[in-house]
């Protein structure tokens, strides 16, 4: 019964955003109320001597964004709560949507003075792909904000989804005063606060005749527009929402620790404890005795000082025990995995056992790449985790010839995260980095040289895309591979990829040959 207990009791969620709406902000509250940390650190920190906890790559805290997915749990009101914290920038969309694999729901966080922007929009495409429940925070109510009608006007027109208020600002910017809770029918008076909680004054009613004393004239309006909202939109359904049909919506300041509580509080009490997950074979359901997971993300130098390297398994069926043996799928291989550790950002503790929902990390030696399952036995591939084509392609070269092995390394390393894609090509023996974006490259050069103390510079190379190919006739592959042969790269995994310079190169080498299938994403 205990197993069944721990299973229902667990939130797994990941928090995604366009940069700079306050995402990390937004975690780093969430797990001040958890009381997994006491003071609160600022992602843009100047008046504040700490950043956040969720950005602990150097690199994080230098830029004041986010570029890697980080991993936090704690124990909150009798809930295991486990956040994932997603890249906001779209040069890391790969790592967010991977990361959004291991999720059984996202919270999307908004900027309460730009509304609905582009990235959120991919987010919530990929959301809505796969039926994720989402619940909208709408922040930074402490600044001057749109009119709370329209945000909602706007969301319900761009991320198409239905939305529910279940809770509601009284002014923003100067003039902010506080947040009705109508999930719970008590409302809560600005008081703010960047690093510590404060309980604020809560009003039971909103009829209370003392609400006229604290926010003046606005109460007779707050009363109206939440007449409104209930004529305007539907109530809300819980089942409506598990299946990601509808949008409950909370306003607040995250910085200012506003708002937040009453989310959370709402969101342990409608959100999804852990869901079947689907395989290539079958769907497995968490409440299975037998314990399987995959890897969603691998992260180099979690703890530099150490060179360590971890894989971040999500567990999807079963209980796992430290120090038994499980099978590595892909390997065909049983492993003895005596070092699981749970997170709190870099901060990480060894584990006796974990259940479904949970994530854990896995010491790695090189053994593992992110897709790979880890069973009691089975043999399943657990799906939803492709690597894309990249946009953009730079040579790789050594920028220091004494630090060969350790720039061979880093790159290495590096890649086996997912921070981009590594092709060798055939022609020359080039290393080929692939990037979704710009700023890629330049993570890459910083954590070359400070974590691996291996230097780099990369050279301009014009290329449309990587497509991986594969074909029944083994003659035409061979022939297409002989004739491209300046076009043709390997992969980390060495499979073969058509490297065309420009879009009408592909499509004359995909009409001259029918018989060959060209992908472009890894999966296939």
């Amino acid at each position: 019964m205990k197993f069944l207990e721990e299973i229902k009791r667990r939130r797994t969620f990941g928090i995604v955003s366009h940069p700079d709406a306050g995402k990390t902000t937004l975690t780093e509250k969430l797990l001040l109320f958890g009381g997994a940390i006491h003071v609160a650190g600022a992602v843009k920190s100047n008046k504040i001597k700490k950043s956040a906890t969720s950005d602990f790559m150097e690199i994080e805290r230098q830029r004041g964004i986010s570029v890697a997915t980080s991993v936090m749990g704690f124990e909150y009101d009798g809930y295991k709560v486990n956040i994932l914290d997603t890249p906001g920038h779209q040069d890391f969309q790969e790592d967010t949507f991977r990361t959004l694999t291991a999720v059984d729901s996202v919270i999307i966080v908004i900027d309460s003075a730009k509304g609905v922007e582009p990235q959120t929009e991919k987010l919530m495409n990929v959301c809505r792909m796969r039926k994720t429940p989402v619940i909208v925070f709408i922040n930074k109510l402490d600044r001057p904000a749109l009119d709370p009608f329209s945000l909602l006007d706007e969301i319900e027109e761009q991320l198409k989804i239905n939305v529910r208020p279940l809770s509601w600002p009284i002014n923003s910017g100067q003039n902010f005063k506080g947040v009705y809770n109508i999930f719970n029918h008590n409302l809560k008076l600005f008081d703010p606060d960047i690093q510590r909680i404060k309980n604020g004054i809560l009003l039971e009613d909103i009829e209370d005749p003392d609400l006229l004393n604290h926010i003046g004239e606005d109460a007779d309006t707050l009363r109206e527009e939440l007449e409104l909202v209930d004529a305007v939109y539907p109530q809300f359904d819980r089942d409506e929402y598990l299946k990601g049909d509808l949008a409950p919506v909370f306003y607040g300041s995250a910085l200012y620790n506003f708002g937040v509580e009453e989310m959370l509080n709402v969101f342990l009490k409608i959100a999804p404890s852990p869901q079947p997950s689907v395989t290539i074979e079958r769907t497995v359901y968490p409440d299975e005795e037998a314990f399987s997971g995959f890897v969603f993300k691998i992260h180099a130098n979690i703890d530099p000082n150490h060179r360590s390297r971890i894989a971040f398994v999500k567990i999807c069926s079963g209980r796992f025990e430290r120090n038994k043996f499980y099978n590595h799928v892909r390997l065909g291989k049983n492993i003895r995995i005596s070092s699981p550790t749970a997170f709190m950002a870099e901060q990480k503790e060894i584990i006796e056992e974990a259940y479904p929902g949970d994530i854990i990390g896995v010491p790695d030696n090189g053994s593992f790449i992110i897709g790979d399952t880890i069973t009691d036995g089975e043999n399943i591939h657990f799906k939803g985790l492709p690597s894309f084509s990249p946009e953009l392609f730079r040579y790789i070269e050594n920028g220091d010839p004494m630090k060969y092995k350790q720039l061979n390394k880093g790159i290495d390393q590096l890649m086996d995260e997912g921070v981009a894609q590594l092709f060798v090509s055939q022609f020359n023996g080039r290393k080929i980095i692939g990037t979704v974006g710009q700023l890629q490259f330049e993570v890459i050069q910083f954590r070359l040289e400070h974590e691996y103390g291996a230097k780099c510079r990369f050279e301009p190379l014009q290329l449309y895309k990587a497509c991986w190919i594969e074909s029944d006739n083994i003659e035409v592959l061979t022939e297409f591979k002989k004739r491209k042969y300046q076009k043709m790269a390997k992969d980390k995994r060495d499979r073969d990829v058509f490297m065309p310079d420009t879009a009408f190169m592909l499509q004359i080498a995909r009409e001259e040959f029918k018989d060959i299938k060209f992908h472009f994403t890894s999966e296939f």
